[in-house]
């Protein structure tokens, strides 16, 4: 009888439970954010919009050689540059501030960070989740346009390709970097979209004008001029791509030029690191200001 009462006791006692690691919960919240984010208009808006204009890019680009139809991608390169300079800046600040701050005005941050999890992990899995779509959609639009491309027989550069879209996910990465920094700062999801949308505008319009004006105005050495270059995300994606597709610097002006001079075969290594900076940086205040703010 003591044998079977103390198995009974055993079976009533309940059975510990353990928690779940850290890769898994930052899979599952992932997961979620990814799911959410291929559900909603803009990951279809925007990776139709990339690939209709991208075609548009290269049928403006052949009429301007003075061909006819479809150009390749090697006469494209300078407008696709500046497509993407446009659009994935736009797609990564607007998909970021809408992330934390939208799922606090819904109440599921509240509930995500009542489950036994680390904000950490929330803030990691949201941005996994959100990168991974941006992937897909950098990589299914400039897809579509190289296939449609490669089905007209028309040549195109796979190397200059690779290297377009391996740069167009890198600086969508920092660009989300930022905009879920300007997420987790704002308290309404309207607010964090139009601090995103003013950031994109001050990256793409305001920082050229300032550049030009500041180098007449206040008469800025080249030295100074490309400090203020490397300080932008959109200049270095803009210097890397052209250097990448063995383009000259000159087209940037002095600026190109001499960063051509002075680092030379390190010029990789240079951009690599400012871009890594932008995607690290932002993350990191992120992580440090989410684990101090009320999830409320």
């Amino acid at each position: 009888m003591n044998a079977i009462s103390a198995q009974a006791a055993a079976l009533d006692q309940p059975v510990p439970r353990r928690a779940p690691s850290v890769p898994s919960t930052i899979a599952a919240v992932a997961g979620r954010s990814l799911r959410d984010a291929i559900r909603s208009r803009w990951f279809v808006l925007y990776t139709l919009a990339f690939a209709v204009l991208g075609l548009a890019v290269s049928f403006v680009s052949a009429a301007g050689a003075g061909g006819a139809g479809l150009s390749g991608f090697g006469r494209t390169t300078a407008g696709l540059i500046n497509l993407v300079l446009l659009v994935v800046p736009l797609m990564a600040l607007t998909a970021g501030a809408a992330s934390i701050a939208g799922d606090r005005e819904r109440g599921m941050l509240a509930y995500l960070l009542a489950q036994p999890v680390r904000r950490c992990e929330v803030l990691l899995g949201v941005y996994a989740g959100l990168a991974g779509a941006l992937v897909a959609s950098v990589c299914l639009g400039l897809g579509v346009c190289g296939a449609i491309l490669a089905a007209r027989g028309m040549r195109t550069g796979a190397g200059s390709m690779l290297w377009l879209a391996g740069l167009s996910i890198a600086l969508a990465l920092g660009m989300l970097s930022v905009g879920v920094l300007i997420s987790v700062l704002a308290r309404r999801a309207s607010v964090a979209v139009g601090t995103a949308v003013f950031t994109w505008l001050l990256l793409v319009f305001v920082s050229d004008l300032a550049l030009m004006a500041g180098a007449v105005a206040m008469r800025l050495r080249i030295q100074e001029l490309l400090t203020l270059a490397l300080l932008n995300p959109l200049q270095v994606f803009k210097m890397w791509s052209l250097h990448a597709a063995d383009a000259s610097l000159d087209v940037l002006g002095p600026a190109g030029l001499y960063a051509l001079d002075t680092w030379g075969p390190w010029l990789h290594a240079v951009f690599g690191g400012c871009m890594l900076g932008w995607i690290v940086l932002p993350l990191v205040a992120a992580g440090l200001c989410f684990s101090r703010r009320s999830p409320l």
